[in-house]
């Protein structure tokens, strides 16, 4: 037997959302996991790079291999160990970008692996072994639910989230620089502890994110992007990040430029009529640090993970 799933991409952290706020986008990695048919034959993992990423060739095809992790982690909480699988990950999403590649991976071989075992995990066990891989939800759930999330752990270990509105006019501009950037790299700078006023800072920003959200509320959407937690760290690891944001600050047409996840890549948050400028633009400013770069213009993928037939 043979399962296949398809997982968008993600952005997330939205500036003072941090490790909360994600979105799914419409560019995907596919993860088959198949039992092969020879005893014996062990665990074999192939990548098949579909976007010519050279940060493809330094992915493990052992044990240590997170989708492996992740499967093993499934079998294991029903007493199981895999043994005889064969898992191909077709890769579509730019790895250590910002972008969530290895939460979308996570989620594809959690849930094909699960249904091969005939579905014993429901969606709150899914979720637990993929933060337990991942290490936090902003970009496991919506990789899995789609959309745009907010999502929390309890006190408990359980999770929750809920989808949120985002309105169609407000396009994502993606901008993806040529240089690489490890998240355990950019999460090692961050303070242990943030100050108190900073903390408030940004719970009355997500507060005006929500709400300018719900509210389609472009304006107060400008007011609410500013982050004291994770930004100001990161933007000094993120050649150009700084400048870029400068770039769009007075811009009508432009409601916001942060990083997506722990970066490089950076989210600008614009109307249509904007897209070009904003593509233009940065392009032209990391281009002056000799850095090439891409820009993608895309809307919300609604739909998390699918099975492919």
């Amino acid at each position: 037997m043979k399962v296949k799933v398809k997982v968008p991409a993600t952005t997330a952290n939205f500036g003072p959302g941090f490790d909360c706020l994600g979105m799914a986008l419409p560019i995907y990695n596919e993860i088959t996991v198949e039992e092969t048919i020879m005893p014996g034959s062990g665990i074999n993992i192939q990548i098949v790079n579909k976007h010519d990423d050279d940060g493809v060739l330094f992915i493990p095809t052992d044990e240590n291999n997170i989708v492996y992790k992740s499967i093993e982690l499934l079998y294991n909480s029903i007493g199981m160990s895999p043994s005889e699988l064969k898992i191909t990950i077709e890769t579509n999403i730019p790895l250590t970008r910002g972008l969530g590649s290895s939460a979308s991976v996570i989620i594809g071989g959690v849930m094909a692996a699960n249904k091969l075992l005939g579905n014993p995990a429901d969606e709150a066990a899914i979720l637990s072994i993929a933060r337990e891989v991942e290490g936090h939800l902003d970009n496991i759930v919506p990789a899995y639910a789609g959309g745009f999330c907010l999502s929390a752990n309890d006190d408990d270990g359980s999770i929750f989230y809920q989808k949120l509105n985002w309105p169609k006019d407000w396009k994502i501009n993606i901008c993806v620089p040529d240089f690489e950037l490890a998240t355990n790299i950019s999460r090692s700078i961050l303070p242990e502890c943030v100050k108190l006023k900073d903390a408030a800072f940004n719970l009355s920003h997500l507060g005006l994110l929500l709400k300018a959200c719900e509210n389609e509320d472009s304006e107060l959407l400008k007011k609410a992007l500013k982050d004291k937690i994770h930004e100001p760290y990161r933007e000094k690891i993120v050649a150009g990040f700084s400048t870029i944001r400068d770039k769009f600050k007075n811009n009508n047409d432009v409601y916001g430029t942060v990083l997506s996840g722990a970066g490089p890549s950076v989210t600008v948050i614009s109307n249509k009529d904007a897209v070009s400028e904003v593509s233009e633009s940065v392009k032209q400013i990391w281009s002056e640090l000799n850095i090439k770069s891409q820009v993608f213009t895309f809307d919300v993928e609604q739909n998390g993970a699918v099975f492919v037939e």
